[in-house]
């Protein structure tokens, strides 16, 4: 039997202004050629619940408790190449069996659209060397120093269809700046920006070898300010921690469903503040297990 066309909005109005009216069932059905049964359904809806659309259909209930979601995206914010499976196989070590489909749905409902595998880079002989070279030289440096690093990127934060770029920055502190970036940034954009950080000596500065980064002019206003720079390995997203708070970032936008970029700039910069600066204190502390799996790994990319 084939599904039965739905009425118009329009059509359903109609129905209840003529039943209101004084119009019987049956002279409805006639003047508009739809079903008595249909008529009397859509009345009594209306004086149930004053409304003429389709209530919310409520589904079927979900199969992973409250505690498995929080379960299952604590492990995908701690371990982001975690794939469907191995949630499958977490969940059922805790008693609830469920297929990755149901994973995956239950991902996409809190704010992440996939679990598949992130790309790695491509690592050449060179960046493997100074990645381990990296590695070995901040190994051993006190908690202290690293507390002195503002880590920063320049991500592109997406929704509905729309997507917006940003340069941001975080420290053991707490989050800093989120500057939205109109068009392309070039070097005299990127220093604008760094002038808004207010930067004292004792800070170790930490940026990838982006030309506008590398820029004569670039070194020449960082050695007037007396900011010390961190020499950093290239193709090393998994050494930048903030690369954490970006994937917070989205799944907290993702939540409150922006509906044009303004609203997305704003919910953006309102999520990146509440960020709370525990979460920052602990991506910090934790950083020397970053350096000691570079080691492991023999230089090649890491879980992070």
């Amino acid at each position: 039997m084939g599904k039965t066309k739905e009425l118009s909005q329009d059509l359903r109005d109609r129905i209840v202004d003529l039943h209101k009216s004084g119009m019987g069932y049956k002279n409805i059905s006639k003047l508009l050629g739809i079903k008595v049964t249909t008529i009397g359904a859509i009345v009594r809806k209306f004086k149930k619940y004053n409304m003429t659309i389709n209530r919310p259909r409520s589904g079927a209930p979900q199969k992973i408790s409250p505690r498995g979601v929080a379960m299952i995206m604590r492990t995908v914010r701690n371990r982001p190449a975690t794939t469907q499976q191995e949630l499958v196989n977490d969940l059922q070590a805790a008693g609830t069996k469920v297929t990755r489909k149901t994973i995956g749905n239950t991902l996409r409902r809190n704010g992440l659209k996939s679990c598949s595998a992130r790309k790695v880079p491509l690592l050449k002989k060179a960046h493997v060397e100074a990645r381990l070279k990296y590695a070995n030289d901040h190994l051993k440096d006190a908690q202290s120093d690293w507390e002195k690093v503002p880590w920063n990127t320049v991500p592109t934060v997406k929704h509905g269809g729309g997507n917006i770029m940003f340069w941001g920055c975080f420290s053991a502190k707490g989050t800093g700046l989120l500057h939205r970036i109109t068009g392309k940034m070039d070097g005299a954009m990127y220093r604008a920006v760094l002038r808004k950080l207010k930067m004292g000596r004792g800070w170790v500065f930490q940026h990838d070898n982006d030309p506008k980064h590398t820029a004569k002019a670039t070194k020449e206003w960082l050695k007037k300010n007396h900011i010390k720079v961190m020499e950093w390995p290239s193709q090393s997203l998994d050494l930048n921690p903030i690369e954490n708070l970006w994937r917070e970032l989205k799944v907290r936008v993702a939540k409150r469903q922006p509906t044009n970029l303004n609203d997305l700039e704003m919910i953006c910069k309102e999520e990146w503040a509440k960020i709370p600066p525990d979460m920052c204190a602990n991506l910090v502390v934790n950083y020397n297990k970053r350096l000691t799996a570079v080691l492991a790994n023999n230089g090649f990319v890491t879980k992070y």
